[in-house]
């Protein structure tokens, strides 16, 4: 064993160096991954982060609140400005970055201990969840099951679409309804609770279409579907009251409809900014006939560490390292870049690792767009010869 534990240190690890790094984060080609997922050394990389599965409740609530407090400022300073001044567009432009950021806090709510962080739920979905018709619940769950390995990437998973093996004319639209989906959501709380309580066989329907954030719009949630948030009906009915009150208020004059018109603006740009995040998150290469395990699921993700202070803009709480998320679904945000330096730096040979790497959005964005032309290209082919 002395033997062995000598001969392993004597090893030179084949940690790559920043250069390589960056030549691996900026050419398409090194991103295949060719060595079998088998070979991934999950068990190495485990041990390197074994210490940073703890969420620290003191930066949620300090990172929630600013954020939440700083948007929520920034909206109303808008909706006080002169319409298209730079006071506008400048607190407009804060507004839907900082909510984005107090949104994007339903992720870590999905993956916290189940029944901790309770009194954080009730707050964000007062703050954030009910104001923007996404209450957690429509999370809850149905994102537990995007991280099984028996669903991920299969016709089960309701956050992955086979986008690498489609025609990138699918992406577009995927982006595009970011614009429906506001009214759709304020629709979905203000009309569909009343009345699928008013009528019953509209329950079943509503829950498991009308439901889930999720990007595949033929997916069905199961009734088991929730983890956390068993009071959903509470959530659902306060969404309702919410909505209900706001219009109330608008046709009373005692609100103006410019507040709607801003809400829709800002809610727009940050499920524009978040379709882009999810398109950049995923190599989106499985066509769904069969499950991938764990390492799979880890080579089919996409880590963009990019600028410390730009990227986390688009990709925020932690997303940039979404690779690294997959890995260990279980850590808090916080930790996640520790965890990727460590794993750099660590693994005896780090090459598999990095293949998920990416320089930034648009090299994400880019590589995906080509393999999407790629295919339809060889699908039109096969078409022509037949």
């Amino acid at each position: 064993m002395n033997e062995f534990a000598e001969e392993k240190a004597t090893q030179e690890p084949t940690v790559l160096s920043e250069a390589t790094v960056k030549e691996i984060a900026e050419n398409p080609e090194t991103s295949q991954p060719e060595t079998p997922e088998s070979a991934f050394p999950l068990r190495e990389a485990h041990d390197l982060v074994s210490d940073l599965m703890t969420p620290n409740p003191w930066i949620y609530w300090t990172d929630f609140l600013f954020s939440s407090l700083v948007g929520w400022i920034a909206f109303f300073t808008a909706l006080l400005s002169p319409w298209f001044s730079p006071w506008q567009i400048g607190a407009y432009v804060i507004a839907v970055l900082a909510l984005y950021r107090a949104a994007i806090f339903v992720h870590e709510l999905a993956h916290l201990k189940k029944d901790t962080f309770g009194a954080f739920r009730v707050v964000w979905n007062c703050l954030c969840g009910i104001p923007f018709m996404i209450p957690s619940f429509t999370y809850d769950g149905v994102h537990n099951d995007h991280h099984r390995r028996n669903v991920y990437g299969t016709h089960q998973d309701g956050e992955y679409v086979p986008f690498a093996t489609r025609k990138p004319i699918e992406m577009v639209g995927y982006v595009l309804l970011s614009f429906l989906i506001p009214p759709v959501l304020l629709m979905r709380f203000l009309l569909l609770v009343p009345l699928s309580y008013l009528m019953p066989f509209l329950r079943k329907i509503v829950w498991e279409r009308a439901s889930s954030l999720t990007i595949d719009p033929t997916y069905k949630r199961a009734a088991n579907a929730i983890r956390n948030d068993h009071n959903w009906r509470r959530q659902e009915l306060a969404a309702f009251l919410f909505a209900a009150a706001v219009v109330v208020l608008m046709l009373m004059d005692v609100i103006p409809i410019d507040v709607l018109v801003l809400w829709y603006l800002v809610a727009t740009m940050v499920f524009i900014l978040n379709s882009l995040r999810t398109l950049a998150a995923h190599a989106y290469r499985n066509p769904g006939e069969k499950p991938m395990s764990h390492a799979e699921q880890y080579l089919d993700s996409v880590n963009v560490p990019g600028h410390p202070l730009i990227t986390p803009l688009w990709a925020p709480v932690g997303l940039r390292f979404h690779a690294t998320h997959h890995l260990f679904m279980s850590m808090p945000y916080h930790n996640l870049g520790e965890a990727h330096r460590r794993l750099i730096h660590g693994l005896d040979d780090n090459a598999l690792y990095l293949t998920t790497v990416r320089s930034g959005l648009w090299d994400a964005l880019r590589r995906i767009w080509r393999e999407s032309s790629r295919a339809a290209e060889t699908s039109k082919k096969e078409l022509h010869h037949q």
